[in-house]
């Protein structure tokens, strides 16, 4: 599930990619079991790929979606600027509930990350989706065998995991 009204462009950019098949054929690149998998960089190192409009483009912030477990986010470098095609999603499966501010979560959301999440990426990262069934999918990815990266992470899968194809089901009216 898309969430366009709090998050436009993240939504327009994954929508326009995947509908033109921009991720067809793109492995996850990066996978780290307990934390999040990673995907839709062209190159399939984590160092390409850019935006529906061949810029990098900024977060868009939202205090109505965390990262709660299957939460779909945009990935990008240091520079809040920089999103452009890739995005993951958040696989963790341990209760995240210890490490909110409680005072200033909703007592939704608290409940919500006690099944998983990583709440340290709240309000730095482009939460647009959710993952709404195929979690046993996600999490058999982050088991997969990993070794170093390109940038020296544990993290690539040894059998690269590659997405097949992508397709939007329905869009909002």
């Amino acid at each position: 599930k898309l969430f366009p009204e709090i998050a436009p462009k993240a939504v327009e950019n994954f929508v326009t990619h995947a509908k033109e098949g921009y991720y067809d054929g793109t492995p996850f690149h990066r996978v780290i079991e307990g934390f999040m998998i990673q995907g839709g960089d062209p190159d399939g190192n984590g160092t390409g790929g850019e935006s529906i409009w061949g810029k990098g483009f900024k977060v868009e912030i939202s205090n109505q979606l965390y990262h709660i477990r299957g939460a779909l986010s945009m990935a990008r470098s240091s520079a809040l600027d920089s999103q452009g095609s890739q995005f993951f999603i958040v696989q963790n499966d341990e209760d995240a509930s210890k490490n909110l501010a409680i005072q200033f979560t909703p007592e939704k959301i608290i409940e919500a990350y006690k099944t998983g999440g990583v709440p340290s990426l709240d309000g730095s990262y482009t939460v647009f989706g959710q993952v709404t069934e195929g979690m046993d999918i996600v999490d058999k990815i982050a088991q997969a065998e990993v070794e170093a990266s390109s940038q020296g992470e544990a993290s690539k899968p040894v059998d690269p995991v590659t997405i097949t194809g992508t397709k939007v089901l329905q869009e909002a009216k």
